[in-house]
């Protein structure tokens, strides 16, 4: 079934001061379907960021795309124009990015920003009406006093009340999607169960893509699961399938690095290493040298997709020789 996002073998890098390409992300390929929130999850370093970046259109200069396309609604973002990106940006695609704090103007009031989103895709609207949408997207997110909050100032609210400012942000169009990068990164646990409860009730009127290192999160808010390490996508499922039956070695990994209460302090795991930078990735499976069960040819080939279902596919050898297919 076709997504409302899909990226088909999407691949691209960095230009080194040498004129050369670095690989980072290689043949990545998910979709995220309306009205489902799909979680990406990963260490950091295994490209998540730098998957919502290339949806908006915001690597870096250094950037190339090597491959592949990621369509929305079956167009290739990648082949717009800058003017056609903007008008989707804010509009049909928004994003909700780490820490509110240097993503929100100092010197601006929270309603001007707020407003701004709106001024650029309904220029119809007058002040009067951009106001009264405002504050009422304020009291939507949870802003106490959105009228008096309205001419405030970023510094002038809490972490937690600034995030709550950059989900109205995003959201004030009503995007066909929403990006979350780490949305609870810089909160206390209290305010991250809150801005969680208000992100689940969000995505009723769209699809959801959260980028997080947390699987607790996603358990919480997400449908289907993505797990990419080291610029590749090395399982992907609903995520019942992915919590139910880790296949991956890395996924499984992750999994026991979740702290239990049944858990002594000696006892908690971690996986051996570290995420390889982009520069000695290998080429074979990128997480061969970390792996406990890593064969010879890990090492030298790329790992093929296995469909362990319809909506499970995992990239390992381990897989196939288990089968009897390698």
């Amino acid at each position: 079934m076709p997504g409302l996002l899909e990226f088909n073998n999407y691949s691209m890098g960095f230009l080194n001061d040498e004129g050369q390409v670095i690989n980072m992300m290689d043949n990545v390929s998910f979709a995220v379907q309306e009205g489902r929130a799909v979680g990406i999850v990963g260490e950091s370093g295994c490209g998540k960021s730098m998957t919502t970046l290339s949806i908006m259109r915001l690597l870096p200069n250094n950037a190339v795309v090597q491959g592949g396309v990621i369509n929305f609604q079956g167009t290739n973002l990648l082949a717009l124009s800058q003017e056609s990106m903007e008008e989707i940006r804010g509009k049909d695609i928004a994003m909700i990015f780490q820490e509110p704090m240097t993503s929100l103007n100092p010197v601006l009031s929270i309603g001007f920003q707020i407003g701004e989103t709106l001024q650029r895709h309904q220029p119809a609207l007058s002040k009067a009406e951009i106001k009264e949408k405002v504050i009422e997207q304020l009291r939507m997110v949870g802003i106490p006093n959105p009228e008096k909050r309205y001419s405030q100032f970023p510094h002038q609210f809490s972490g937690g009340m600034r995030q709550r400012v950059m989900i109205a942000m995003a959201t004030i169009c009503h995007p066909k999607i929403l990006i979350a990068d780490e949305p609870t990164t810089a909160l206390d646990v209290t305010i991250q169960a809150q801005v969680l409860d208000l992100m689940s009730k969000l995505k009723v009127n769209g699809s959801l893509m959260l980028i997080t290192h947390n699987l607790g999160i996603v358990v919480e808010i997400c449908d289907d699961v993505v797990v990419m390490y080291a610029g590749r996508v090395v399982e992907s499922g609903s995520m019942v399938e992915i919590f139910d039956h880790p296949t991956h070695p890395y996924t499984r990994g992750l999994f026991a690095a979740i702290p239990t209460l049944t858990h002594n302090q000696d006892e908690l795991y971690t996986i051996p290493g570290s995420v390889p930078v982009s520069t000695k990735f290998l080429p074979g499976c990128r997480f061969a040298p970390r792996c406990t069960q890593a064969m010879e040819h890990c090492y030298t080939q790329v790992p093929p997709e296995r469909e362990l279902s319809p909506s499970h596919l995992v990239n390992c050898w381990l897989e196939f020789e288990q089968r009897g297919e390698g």
